[in-house]
């Protein structure tokens, strides 16, 4: 039956990613938010993962088991097993590389009930969304963009609930590192104006738009700076066209970093011009830190770049629109100054730890309500 309205809910969380970024993070905050109202949770994860180490502190307990992906049939044993030990009222999944699957399954056949969390857009044949989607009694999606692509998939309305990723709002907030330091760091003279991306280098990030882009913007605005943050496979092939298109000077690859709450409050503008997003951390960062974006309309990325209010949108692939834009705000000081407040009182409202985690609470409570006996 379901705990009564105010009993606490014991969830086993199952997240497959080894790196602290993206979801994984998101479960790190939502180990923590359990935790701070009174909630037992448990976390399942690969062993040697970062996760296991940064959870520790907010989860019950941390077990470390082997995962190996898509193919490891065997995860659905160690995942039944864990379940009858642990006895929990929800199980949660958090990724996809065969927690999902394998956690849905091993879950279904414990009689618990699932909870998947969707963070990605990408579409998937339908005659396996009909069967693999029947595992969980809800899937929670980052964005209502992902929301969009479950429900055109087949999966059914009711089923689907919208569940903002959060940022951390303490942590990423505007201006509070020098830019005298972001200068230095970067090597940038007194007077330059800086834009940042902050993605993998994959294709449909969408760097290839930004290049496209550049020349326009720096016939206007000369004395800008392109920071561009991450790494990935097409690393190589963007520094070959930013070499062949003269834009050395112009374009700093400043590697993947782990301080990006220090750099993103001294830049001037953030630019994403994705192609495919499922939500867009970076942005939620860089709107946290009152920047104004623009972005590509695509997946989630509407949800958190507002036209005319923190920032601009472009359809994926128009450089031109992405050059008229950048061109403006970087001419516009008080512009770039009220789309970057308008972006931080929108994290603040829409993209808080709090309201992350009550989401999820919502989620768990509707699903042992519609399992208690009538």
């Amino acid at each position: 039956g379901e705990p009564p309205a105010g009993a606490a809910v014991k969830t086993l969380h199952v997240e497959a990613g080894m790196h602290l970024y993206g979801g994984a993070l998101q479960v790190v905050f939502l180990l923590q938010g359990l935790r701070a109202r009174g909630e037992e949770a448990v976390l399942v994860c690969p062993r040697g993962s970062a996760i296991a180490a940064a959870a520790r502190q907010h989860a019950a307990r941390v077990h470390e088991i082997d995962m190996k992906g898509d193919l490891d049939i065997g995860l659905m044993g160690r995942l039944r097993r864990l379940i009858r030990a642990e006895r929990p009222d929800i199980v949660h999944l958090h990724s996809r590389r065969g927690s999902d699957l394998w956690g849905g399954v091993a879950a279904r056949r414990e009689g618990v009930p699932a909870v998947l969390s969707r963070r990605v857009d990408n579409p998937e044949p339908r005659w396996w969304v009909s069967r693999k989607y029947r595992l969980y009694a809800r899937v929670i999606a980052i964005s209502n963009g992902i929301r969009e692509v479950l429900l055109a998939e087949g999966v059914p309305p009711e089923r689907v609930v919208c569940v903002h990723s959060a940022v951390d709002t303490k942590r990423y907030r505007p201006g509070r590192a020098g830019r005298a330091w972001l200068r230095t760091e970067f090597g940038l003279a007194g007077d330059e104006l800086t834009l940042a991306m902050a993605a993998q280098f994959i294709a449909r990030k969408g760097h290839r738009t930004l290049l496209a882009a550049l020349p326009s913007v720096l016939a206007a605005h000369p004395r800008t700076r392109v920071l561009l943050f991450g790494q990935g496979p097409e690393l190589e092939t963007v520094r070959r066209l930013v070499n062949q298109a003269g834009l050395a000077e112009r374009v700093v690859f400043a590697g993947f970093r782990s301080d990006l709450e220090r750099v993103l409050p001294c830049v001037d503008v953030m630019v994403h011009p994705a192609e495919m997003e499922g939500l867009g951390v970076a942005l939620l960062q860089a709107a946290a830190c009152g920047l104004p974006i623009v972005a590509g309309r695509a997946g989630g990325i509407p949800e958190i770049v507002r036209p005319g209010l923190n920032g601009e949108l472009i359809e994926p692939g128009d450089a031109a629109a992405l050059a008229a834009h950048l061109v403006r705000l970087l001419g516009d000081e008080a512009l770039r100054e009220r789309y970057g407040a308008a972006g931080r009182e929108l994290a603040l409202r829409e993209f808080s730890l709090d309201a992350m985690v009550d989401g999820n609470r919502e989620v768990y409570r509707a699903v042992l309500a519609a399992r208690a006996p009538r």
